[in-house]
C-alpha cells in the first residue's frame, strides 16, 4: 500500500512540475522584454573547437590545427509561433564572435515575450552598414577597435568570416600556414562578388525559445558551428590547393558552404 502512495504522489509531483513550465500563449505580454541569448558554439566535426592545440581532419582526408576564427553575426530576427517578427533594431544588431575570446562567444539581447520558433541573422556585414560613414560603424565595428584586421577598405568591405591555422597538407611560401578571409558584399564603387549569407534556425525540433520578462536568466539558443563544413558542401575545399583565400573572387567557391556550418544544437529555457 505505500509504495502505491508513492507513485501516487510522484505521478502528481511530476504533473505539477510539467504544469509549471507550460507557457501558454496568454501569458506573454509582447509589451515586456526578456533577456535572450544565441550562444555560438565552435566546433569540428563532433569535437569541441581548441585553438593551436586541436587537431582535425577535413573531408579532403587533410589533417589541419585551428589557430584563430572570428565571424561577424548581424540582422537578427526572431520568429514568433503566431508567425509574428520581432527585427532587432540594426543598430544594435552586430556583433564580432571571437573564439579566443570568452566574452564574444554569444549575441545577449532583450527581446518581446513570446514563444520564439526560429531565428534568422546575416553571417556578414550588410551592404548598407558596410557603405555608411565610419562615424556609424562603432563598437564591434569599429575598423580600429575591435573590428581591427576585420576590414579590407571602402569597396570590399568587412571581412566576414577569418578562418586561420596550419595543415600538413600545405607547403607553399608561408610554410604549412592557411588563411582563409571571407568578404564581398557586391561593392561600393565597383561590382563585386556578393558573398553575404542569410542563416535560418528552425527551433521547433530542438526547443523553442520561451521569452519572459520575469525569468532572472536569459533565454539561450544553443547554435554548433562546425569548421568542418568549411571544407565540405556546395564544394570540396582542399587545404593543399586552396589555403590562401585573401580575395573576395578567391573566396567565392569557400563562402558557398558557409551557409550549412550552423545549426541548433538546444535552447535552454
Amino acid at each position: 500500500m505505500k509504495k502505491i502512495v508513492l507513485s501516487i504522489v510522484t505521478i502528481a509531483t511530476l504533473f505539477t512540475a510539467c504544469k509549471k513550465n507550460t507557457t501558454t500563449a496568454s501569458e506573454y505580454n509582447s509589451a515586456n522584454k526578456g533577456a535572450i541569448s544565441v550562444e555560438f558554439d565552435n566546433i569540428a566535426g563532433s569535437s569541441d573547437l581548441q585553438l593551436s592545440t586541436g587537431s582535425y581532419t577535413n573531408s579532403s582526408s587533410e589533417s589541419y590545427k585551428v589557430t584563430m576564427l572570428k565571424y561577424f553575426v548581424s540582422n537578427l530576427k526572431f520568429t514568433n509561433v503566431d508567425g509574428t517578427i520581432y527585427t532587432v533594431p540594426q543598430d544594435s544588431s552586430y556583433f564580432l564572435i571571437n573564439e579566443s575570446d570568452t566574452n564574444r562567444h554569444k549575441v545577449e539581447l532583450n527581446i518581446p515575450e513570446g514563444e520564439y520558433k526560429a531565428v534568422t541573422f546575416t553571417l556578414g556585414v550588410d551592404s548598407l552598414r558596410n557603405t555608411m560613414d565610419v562615424s556609424k560603424r562603432t563598437g564591434d565595428l569599429d575598423p580600429t577597435g575591435v573590428a581591427s584586421g576585420m576590414y579590407w577598405g571602402w569597396n570590399s568591405g568587412y571581412i566576414f568570416f577569418k578562418f586561420e591555422g596550419t595543415s600538413s597538407a600545405i607547403s607553399g611560401m608561408m610554410g604549412n600556414v592557411f588563411q582563409i578571409h571571407i568578404g564581398g558584399f557586391g561593392g561600393y564603387s565597383t561590382v563585386t562578388a556578393n558573398n553575404l549569407k542569410t542563416i535560418t534556425l528552425d527551433l521547433t525540433a530542438r526547443g523553442t525559445a520561451k521569452v519572459k520578462a520575469s525569468k532572472n536568466y536569459a533565454v539561450n539558443i544553443h547554435t554548433l558551428v562546425d569548421v568542418n563544413k568549411v571544407f565540405t558542401g556546395t564544394n570540396t575545399i582542399s587545404l593543399k590547393t586552396t589555403n590562401m583565400v585573401h580575395s573576395i573572387a578567391a573566396g567565392v567557391p569557400v563562402a558557398a558552404n558557409l551557409g550549412a556550418i550552423f545549426s541548433h544544437d538546444h535552447t535552454e529555457n
